[in-house]
């Protein structure tokens, strides 16, 4: 099935002459994928976003449960770039600061080594969930229509109605293929593996793409826990007084007690991340058994031998990146091609912010 191509803007803002007014399509939306959405949006253009997932968000995704939510994939942020504070100074409120702004490191048997803050900087969270920054700043977009989720794209090629232009074959979570045209450009908000990737399978040779070779990106099972008979704050908490702490355990990188971020349900919750070496070697295991294996090595670093009321996995194939591409976007004018994430800069949500935005400045 094939859908209308992409109306042109019946607003010339700040403006910009009709014929200036250049048609975007972004694959992903993730923070990249929305901060250059919005920049290129203010700047007058028309944006069109994919994502398969059935929300916007990315690697921010949160999972809700009756218990309450888990962030599953970003823990927190820092705002270190003043263009990253002004973005966030349009949604007043909706982030807080996070009281775990000392983060322990423990040892293999969960002692407490160091625990270390960078000075004078905070740890925030949106609130309710993780996942609510990238959506409040996707909204105009989805009140436009010009947010697809639950929708994958499969391929990008030339239009053959407009040699110079792109269209993207889209399906649907039902199975329905759709055909979207007339884009004057593509950006790849995506892991550097999935854009070069979606590159190959349609057979475009991009002028960046072998730079896409060189990013490395580790992957990570994320276990999520609930105990129902917890409920802070009061005499019940479970385990340690710490509310986030990295681990050097041969399996946990990182645990975080859900239920002490602002805005959240107050029954006892912990996020356990598996350490990036851990994750690869038990990548494609059964997901039972890698539940397992992180709830024991979960009880010995935190001293919490309860049964959990309930207990989930995510696996994240492209969850932290190891080795970043060493420059904040890629783009090629004359093709209308450009790729970002925060891969390009790093693995924080602050860098992805960043190449979102540094990518749309350079397009528009």
């Amino acid at each position: 099935m094939t859908a209308p191509r992409p109306r042109s803007s019946n607003r010339l803002k700040h403006g910009m002459p009709a014929a200036s007014v250049r048609r975007f399509a972004i694959v992903g939306a993730g923070m990249a994928g929305i901060a250059c959405a919005r920049t290129l949006a203010q700047a007058g253009h028309a944006v069109t976003v994919f994502e398969r997932a059935p929300h916007s968000g990315g690697r921010t995704a949160a999972l809700a449960s009756p218990f309450g939510s888990f962030d599953t994939g970003a823990q927190y942020f820092t705002v270190r770039d003043a263009r990253f504070q002004r973005a966030l100074d349009t949604v007043p409120g909706l982030c807080r600061a996070w009281s775990a702004t000392t983060i322990r490191v423990l040892d293999a048997a969960g002692r407490v080594a160091t625990a270390t803050r960078m000075p004078g900087e905070a740890h925030w969270v949106a609130a309710p969930t993780m996942d609510a920054l990238v959506q409040a700043w996707a909204e105009p977009l989805a009140d436009e229509g010009r947010l697809h989720t639950h929708t994958a794209v499969t391929r990008i090629e030339r239009d053959p109605m407009r040699p110079t232009a792109w269209q993207l074959h889209c399906e649907t979570l039902g199975g329905d293929t759709h055909l979207h045209g007339g884009f004057d450009a593509v950006v790849l908000a995506q892991p550097a593996p999935l854009a070069r990737a979606l590159l190959q399978q349609s057979g475009v040779a991009a002028p960046w793409g072998q730079a896409l070779d060189a990013v490395d990106i580790a992957p990570c099972w994320t276990l999520m826990l609930a105990f129902a008979h917890a409920v802070r704050p009061g005499l019940t908490t479970l385990g340690p007084q710490w509310n986030a702490a990295r681990s050097t355990h041969h399996r946990i990188a990182w645990l975080a007690r859900e239920s002490s971020k602002p805005g959240r349900k107050q029954i006892e919750r912990w996020t356990v991340q598996a350490s990036p070496a851990w994750s690869l070697e038990h990548l494609n295991d059964d997901t039972a058994r890698v539940q397992a294996k992180l709830i024991k090595a979960f009880a010995e670093v935190t001293g919490i031998h309860a049964t959990p009321t309930h207990a989930e996995m995510r696996r994240w194939r492209y969850a932290q990146t190891q080795t970043p591409l060493g420059r904040s976007f890629l783009w090629d004018a004359a093709a209308g091609l450009g790729a970002c994430g925060d891969w390009c800069l790093g693995h924080r949500l602050e860098d992805a912010f960043v190449s979102g935005l540094e990518l749309a400045l350079a397009a528009a």
